[in-house]
């Protein structure tokens, strides 16, 4: 049997909670906390591997293990892995209280909203997006992973952040709010436990039936009308549609809406829980999709600026959609196609434009598709009959970038 204990922020581990183990397995500073059998054999957890394979010998001759972590080891810890590797009717845990909970009860806040996103041994850049498109979340921070980037990549947005540093530590034990600029130029230590961001304007959030971030919003693709926009200049509701399929955006993504209008391909994606950048030539463009983003409730950045020179200081995106056109247009693309991750997507009403936009594709390396989008929708008649209006056709060119492959061809 694996006795997992957490060791609970605020709670101290008992003194014998060791007692009858044969092998004590923690960090150091949890195997110095507690009484260890003399007889019983000390682990210091580093890498996991060596240390799952030491308690599989134990394990495989009945002898019993005890494990020590922080907060609660279920949560974003250790006993997924020795779930896997040894099952869970091996396990007996005792959880902690987890840092997250402990941090948001040091600030007076519920956390059932709340999104939490480990940076801890995983790429930054997926909590920032997270932190970028959610009012509330919860960042286990990590190596190289710290305050300090992450204030350093908010630096646009309009958070704060809550630094928690030895939570349940009387002597040492420091919660402090400071600006994503504050937190980018401190040394921050290796006390941090977790660190909390902020909209503070939503921190509360309405009463929860589910926990968690908000779930997929109950439609998407929606009307014109829906939004704000300057003579029916606006991706109709049927090109958002396919554009939002090819597009996938989901929560840790960042995604670009270049030469945006209105704002409504990057306000869907943000209502789908991606991180936006909408970039907007026109002053008056600009204000409509801060208008349309507002009237929706999502965080979309808005930078006010002509494709490709405003794209310059932005963070690569996943996915980019591209409306408009003009003579410039092959050369936007590329300079998307070069940066995305996933994919590129673009809308253009003229026939002409087509060759340049799929030759940028194709030339920067995607796999290239697209289709001619033609509908007709219903209108009233006098009489209480229907006709058919069609709307203007629209060409939807996508991108694809092509899995990465090692040397010998798998992916």
């Amino acid at each position: 049997m694996i006795t997992v204990v957490g060791a609970g922020t605020g709670a101290p581990l008992p003194d014998d909670v060791a007692a009858g183990a044969e092998l004590v397995v923690g960090g150091r500073r949890h195997l110095e906390a507690v009484r260890v059998p003399e007889t019983a054999e000390r682990l210091v957890l580093g890498p996991l591997a060596p240390a799952l394979d030491t308690i599989g010998e134990y394990v495989a001759k009945d002898r019993p293990v005890v494990v020590l972590a922080s907060g609660d080891p279920g949560f974003f810890g250790i006993v997924r892995a020795l779930a896997e590797r040894f099952g869970p009717q091996r396990l007996r845990v005792r959880a902690g209280v987890s840092s997250v909970a402990a941090a948001f009860a040091r600030v007076g806040l519920p956390w059932d909203d709340a999104v939490v996103v480990s940076a801890h041994g995983r790429a930054l850049r997926t909590a920032v997006n997270v932190c970028r498109a959610h009012p509330k979340v919860a960042v286990l921070t990590g190596p190289g992973a710290g305050p300090a980037e992450l204030g350093a990549a908010l630096r646009h947005s309009a958070r704060v952040l809550v630094v928690a540093s030895a939570l349940g530590d009387p002597a040492r034990e420091r919660v402090e709010r400071v600006t994503p600029a504050e937190a980018a130029v401190r040394d921050w230590g290796s006390a941090v436990s977790v660190v909390l961001c902020l909209d503070e304007r939503r921190a509360l959030g309405a009463v929860r039936t589910v926990a968690g971030p908000a779930g997929v919003p109950a439609g998407w693709a929606l009307d014109e009308a829906e939004f704000t926009h300057r003579d029916s200049m606006i991706t109709k509701f049927e090109v958002r549609a396919l554009a939002l399929a090819r597009l996938g955006p989901r929560p840790g993504d960042l995604v670009w809406d270049v030469g945006a209008g209105s704002g409504s391909v990057a306000v869907e994606c943000a209502r789908l829980g991606a991180a936006v950048v909408a970039v907007e030539k026109a002053a008056d463009g600009v204000e409509r999709v801060r208008a349309n983003a507002g009237a929706h409730g999502v965080d979309v950045r808005v930078v006010h600026g002509a494709a490709p020179s405003a794209l310059a200081g932005l963070d690569d995106p996943d996915a980019v959609f591209v409306g408009g056109g003009g003579r410039d247009l092959p050369a936007v693309v590329t300079a998307c196609a070069r940066r995305a991750r996933r994919t590129v997507v673009v809308a253009l009403a003229a026939l002409d434009r087509v060759p340049g936009v799929r030759e940028a594709l194709t030339g920067a390396g995607f796999t290239c598709d697209g289709v001619l989008l033609q509908s007709s929708r219903l209108a009233p008649l006098p009489g209480e009959v229907s006709r058919l209006a069609a709307t203007n056709p629209v060409f939807l060119l996508w991108g694809v970038r092509p899995p990465a492959r090692t040397e010998g061809g798998a992916q």
